[in-house]
């Protein structure tokens, strides 16, 4: 119960999510009466289940490449060769953050066609961001003096990374992949406008046909679903950090 309690937030939205996604049709005769004017207030061309599956597929493939882009990027610009190239790699990351979703879009659908490969493009460049500087600030935040312990136990420099610098970081990488998995759940609903199945449907689908009852329905549930997610990641850090954190001086785990 004690448990259940500290976690009520996460068990109150995941039970939203799942009643609005297989239940919304339900709830037609509310969504009538607060728009009598509208012929048909319920989305009703996907199931909301289907649009919901979508969404999170596009976003865990794009979470999955910016997470491995966002890593190696901080993994190379943290080791002595790759020292030099971090201000150029900070650059380069904030410039492709500050190209709207939308504006990338535009560019890639004449180039590529219309479908999940365009919007692909626009959330890996959205989201790489916050894990690249997770993985640099997590990395770069490791005494030396822990290292040193390391190799002064006979670890070579690929032990000391997966056993030593990677559990130690991994709090702070953690939070910016957070960062960015939330972000992409809100912008992968533009994903709809190059022809991509997502929650974006019925939002794009009701502003074109002044339906503001779509719009409500969609909407509702790309903010569950990154409450959720959001959620999940606080669960995630709170049970990840305490095993990973050491006070100052404390013998370094090396199993």
């Amino acid at each position: 119960m004690r448990r259940f309690y500290r976690h009520r937030w996460l068990a109150v939205s995941t039970l939203l999510l799942l009643g609005f996604t297989f239940g919304m049709p339900l709830t037609a005769p509310l969504f009538a009466k607060a728009f009598p004017e509208l012929a048909r207030p319920m989305y009703r061309q996907d199931s909301f289940a289907t649009l919901v599956l979508a969404h999170l597929s596009i976003v865990l493939l794009s979470g999955v490449i910016a997470v491995l882009g966002g890593v190696a990027a901080g993994l190379l610009v943290t080791r002595p060769a790759g020292r030099p190239f971090r201000s150029s790699l900070e650059t380069v990351l904030a410039i492709s953050q500050s190209f709207p979703p939308v504006a990338v879009l535009a560019v890639a659908v004449p180039l590529i066609g219309f479908g999940e490969t365009p919007a692909l493009i626009a959330l890996v460049m959205y989201g790489v961001l916050p894990v690249a500087q997770g993985a640099i600030a997590g990395l770069s935040s490791i005494q030396p003096s822990i290292l040193e312990i390391a190799r002064g136990i006979g670890m070579d420099r690929w032990q000391i990374l997966y056993r030593v610098e990677l559990p130690l970081a991994a709090p702070v990488i953690l939070a910016g992949v957070r960062t960015s998995v939330v972000i992409n759940i809100g912008t992968a609903a533009i994903a709809s406008t190059v022809g991509a199945k997502t929650l974006g449907l019925p939002i794009i689908v009701g502003l074109s046909g002044f339906n503001t009852a779509y719009v409500i329905q969609g909407a509702l549930l790309v903010a569950l679903l990154a409450i959720v997610a959001d959620q999940l990641f606080d669960l995630l850090s709170q049970r990840w950090t305490p095993a990973v954190s050491a006070a100052p001086g404390a013998r370094v785990e090396t199993r």
